[in-house]
């Protein structure tokens, strides 16, 4: 079976290359995230979501059809599997809708609340034993998402619920991930999500159909391309650096969001904001911190997730990583069969 939670190997010493690989991966992570809020104002996020699985096929395709391990496509734990399916199409649907309804650097505040949500449900779905240190930086976290929010402060509608809910589901599918991640094969966690989409958004969209013009196809194609290309990258940046410094160039999105905020949409973030993004994105740093150190986290539930949610152009970067291992190591095997 597939391993999706090796002990990590030790990095070489890369410099600034896997960090400057992570800040442009999730540079094109925002991009992606922008197009998808243009196109939300002409069209249903089921729409947008069917043609993005759609047009992310012949990326993912391509290497899974080379996936050298044999076997089915059956589920070895098909109720984890069923759940973590639901959780990818939920989150990506959630997220997409915020970002179509609330301004970028908010949705992005809030979906950083992920890293928490991992750690509390690490404890009983792994077991992960959370001391005073990470509990306490939960905890601030968790303040920060109510400080952007301001329930009773101001009006809170379905995109505040549906980036809440995209958040949950990230961290559970998260760490679902992890838990099954050793038994199923990477085939199986990828093509499950994405035929789940095709299905369900295909049913959906009859009723929200609207004719979609070619430049705005294309964009699909590109937030498609972006989306392969910046997950490319982060699995490039992880390989060369170590998860401590590449992990918190997610955070680095917020800075994109209020860029396209303000040149895009003419959006400026409130002190709320900024003050509850900043308590968020410092708790999620020290957890990262503190999962980094030696005998402090058994089995670093943020850092192996990866961070960045999962949609249905961008599936699980571990996922990928994993796979594009299993195609490494059988092209070594089959070259080393040549040789001898």
């Amino acid at each position: 079976m597939t391993q999706t939670t090796p002990s990590a190997p030790t990095k070489a010493n890369s410099g600034p290359v896997g960090p400057l690989m992570a800040l442009l991966g999730f540079a094109l992570y925002a991009t992606h995230d922008v197009l998808i809020r243009i196109l939300g104002e002409t069209y249903s996020v089921f729409q947008i979501m069917f043609y993005m699985g759609l047009f992310s096929f012949p990326f993912l395709v391509l290497m899974l059809i080379r996936d050298p391990e044999p076997g089915t496509l059956r589920a070895v734990h098909p109720w984890w599997s069923l759940t973590r399916t639901a959780c990818v199409v939920v989150s990506a649907g959630g997220a997409f809708y915020a970002f179509t309804v609330l301004p970028l650097a908010q949705v992005y505040a809030v979906l950083f609340a992920s890293p928490l949500l991992i750690t509390l449900l690490s404890i009983p779905m792994l077991g992960e034993k959370v001391g005073l240190h990470r509990g306490g930086a939960v905890i601030v976290g968790l303040l920060g998402v109510i400080v952007v929010l301001r329930p009773g402060g101001t009006e809170l509608g379905l995109g505040h619920a549906a980036a809440l809910l995209s958040a949950s589901t990230a961290a559970l599918n998260g760490v679902i991930v992890r838990k099954i991640g050793p038994d199923e094969r990477s085939a199986v966690l990828l093509l499950y999500p994405m035929l789940a989409n095709v299905v369900i958004m295909g049913a959906l969209l009859p009723a929200v159909y609207v004719p979609m013009e070619l430049p705005h196809l294309a964009t699909v194609v590109v937030i498609a391309a972006l989306a392969f290309v910046a997950m490319s990258l982060s699995i490039g940046a992880y390989k060369r650096s170590e998860a401590a410094l590449v992990a918190p160039m997610q955070y680095s999105q917020i800075l994109w969001a209020a860029f396209y905020g303000a040149i895009l949409f003419g959006e400026s973030p409130d002190r709320w904001t900024v003050a509850g993004a900043s308590l968020i994105v410092a708790s999620g740093l020290y957890i990262v911190f503190r999962e980094s150190r030696r005998n402090v986290s058994e089995n670093q539930p943020v850092l192996q997730t990866r961070l960045r949610n999962e949609s249905v152009a961008a599936p699980a970067p571990i996922v990928m990583e994993e796979l594009q291992q299993d195609l490494a190591q059988d092209a070594e095997t089959g070259e080393s069969e040549k040789a001898a």
